[in-house]
């Protein structure tokens, strides 16, 4: 059986929304726009789903917690996704918020908002946030210090950042980040 290769955001409000749409674009994958919402409005079995329908791979998602700092539907969704078998997800774009008293996840690299891949995380601003964990901290992150991930690339808020990611100037930031995901799974030079 051949798994269907996802990219999870964890993002979902409406200017994510319209990134992570013009970004599957630019990457030639496919985006579950019914995945969107802020909390996550659909269960993780509707999301793989329709994840299983799209034309081909790689197929971007979005879950969001909506600033929940317990498991909220995002993260439930995320851990759905995570235990298909028939879905393999290549990374997750981890985001940073501002949400306080969370664990946030180590990150294997991060992009920061002038499109540098740097070892330790950012924050919602796209600036590195060097802290004692070196965990990306954000609202739909925890759970995936428990799950199978094998890339989690940090960024700061999709297609903001101080101007740095506009949808209009073709979300460049979040391109590079799916980009390096891409590139660690060896799927793209």
């Amino acid at each position: 059986m051949v798994k269907r290769r996802i990219i999870v955001v964890t993002d979902g409000d409406r200017v994510a929304q319209k990134v992570v749409e013009k970004v599957a674009q630019k990457v030639g994958g496919r985006c579950i726009s019914m995945s969107a919402g802020n909390p996550t409005k659909i269960s993780g079995e509707e999301i793989a789903k329709a994840i299983k329908k799209a034309p081909h791979d790689p197929v971007l998602v979005m879950v969001d917690d909506c600033g929940a700092r317990s498991k909220g539907s995002g993260e439930k969704a995320l851990e759905v996704l995570a235990h298909d078998p028939e879905l393999e997800i290549l990374g997750v774009l981890a985001v940073a918020s501002n949400t306080g008293y969370v664990n946030g996840v180590p990150v294997t690299a991060s992009v920061t908002r002038d499109g540098k891949v740097v070892p330790e995380p950012v924050n919602k601003d796209g600036n590195p946030a060097f802290n004692e964990e070196g965990t990306i901290k954000g609202d739909t992150v925890d759970i995936i210090n428990q799950l199978p991930v094998p890339v989690v690339i940090g960024i700061g808020d999709l297609g903001k950042m101080d101007d740095a990611d506009l949808l209009e100037n073709g979300a460049r930031i979040t391109t590079q980040a799916v980009e390096e995901i891409l590139k660690r799974n060896h799927m793209m030079n």
